[in-house]
């Protein structure tokens, strides 16, 4: 039976991840000195896969997340498919009470089913989102000859993206828990053309910076 692995991760902390300051797709920030060791753990903990291809955003804390694998010869590619939700006007502030209440309404509707709903004003919906991630993974998936694949994502656009893949609706896109430089880890079967999910934000190979 012919299968593809993924796995996919989320990018290392970065400063607006640590002082709560809102990024999506319009904010291409670097990682920060945690996000680096974040992205040096992974690395330590997973060079012995052997990779065939990484797949990031077009945003640099993605690449700077794999940067370790792509250093050691893996061939890589960037897909604007694969970028965080644009949150439009409310990218680069620090939520504040009343924004803070803002998001609340806007996660409240997403759960109740209403994803076309855009994420703020010059931002995308959820359903814009699992459109051109869509298109995208129908990119990866497209190359069987790449059987195990390492995907650098971001956490809203992660929690998006396992709802389509694991054929749920996209109001149970928060059941999915995400941290910097977590592991999900994805078979998908080319002959049932399912996903099935074998980790969930994974962050064992965090440990070693408790230490």
């Amino acid at each position: 039976m012919s299968v593809k692995t993924i796995y996919l991760i989320r990018h290392g902390e970065t400063e607006y991840n640590r002082m709560g300051i809102v990024q999506g797709s319009g904010v291409d920030s670097d990682l920060n000195e945690l996000g680096f060791a974040q992205a040096r753990a992974f690395f330590d903990a997973y060079q012995h896969v052997n990779f065939h291809k990484i797949y990031t955003s077009n945003l640099r804390r993605t690449v700077q997340s794999v940067q370790h694998f792509i250093n050691n010869g893996i061939a890589y590619e960037q897909l604007e498919g694969l970028n965080e939700i644009c949150w439009g006007e409310k990218e680069g502030k620090a939520p504040n009470y009343q924004e803070d209440e803002f998001y609340l309404d806007v996660l409240r509707r997403w759960k109740l089913g209403e994803t076309h709903i855009p994420a703020a004003n010059g931002g995308e919906s959820p359903d814009e989102v699992a459109a051109r991630q869509k298109i995208a993974f129908k990119h990866i998936l497209a190359r069987p000859e790449e059987e195990v694949v390492l995907v650098a994502m971001h956490g809203r656009a992660i929690r998006i993206l396992l709802t389509h893949l694991l054929n749920l609706p996209l109001s149970k896109m928060d059941d999915f828990e995400h941290t910097n430089l977590c592991l999900y880890k994805l078979v998908y079967s080319y002959t049932d053309n399912a996903f099935a999910l074998e980790l969930s934000n994974d962050v064992s190979h965090l440990m070693v910076l408790a230490e």
